[in-house]
């Protein structure tokens, strides 16, 4: 068994939790979440302050803005219904403005890269409109596109 095999099986088993126990599953996708929104802000502060790109403000901008919202997932669980369904709005802003960066920046960053990432932070905001009427059905989507994956993972023998 090889460890993309192995990634599978571990996958698959995090998605039936997500669809199983999806209100312990959403406390736990938004600490993961937040704690990943603070170290994308605080890596993002720190490249707008130090590196030599002409987006340093920008950066700044959406790090401080990660710091926040990453405070904001990590500290306040008992709104998670509300976390939750913007936690995709938030995620799409933010993939927007790094897409957009990317764009506009002339450095390494691919602009397929930069306009997938658009695409992707567009389909992100229409998954949050249909998470806000009905917040359960993030973590079962979630836990759906796990199984998926997983199953592509085990199925798939790439070595």
């Amino acid at each position: 068994m090889n460890n993309n095999q192995i990634m599978g099986i571990l996958s698959i088993i995090l998605g039936l939790i997500f669809i199983v126990c999806p209100v312990f599953s959403t406390a736990l996708a938004s600490t993961i979440l937040g704690l990943s929104f603070l170290l994308l802000g605080i890596f993002s502060i720190i490249t707008g302050i130090f590196g030599r790109t002409g987006m340093g403000a920008l950066l700044i901008i959406s790090g401080i803005l990660a710091v926040i919202f990453g405070f904001i997932f990590t500290t306040n669980i008992f709104a998670i219904p509300i976390i939750m369904s913007l936690q995709f709005y938030i995620i799409g802003i933010l993939m927007i403005i790094m897409g957009i960066a990317g764009l506009f920046s002339g450095e390494q960053i691919s602009k397929v890269l930069s306009i997938l990432m658009i695409i992707l932070a567009i389909v992100m905001i229409a998954i949050g409109a249909l998470t806000i009427d009905n917040p359960i059905i993030a973590p079962i989507l979630l836990g759906i596109s796990l199984i998926v994956e997983g199953v592509n993972l085990v199925v798939l023998k790439v070595e």
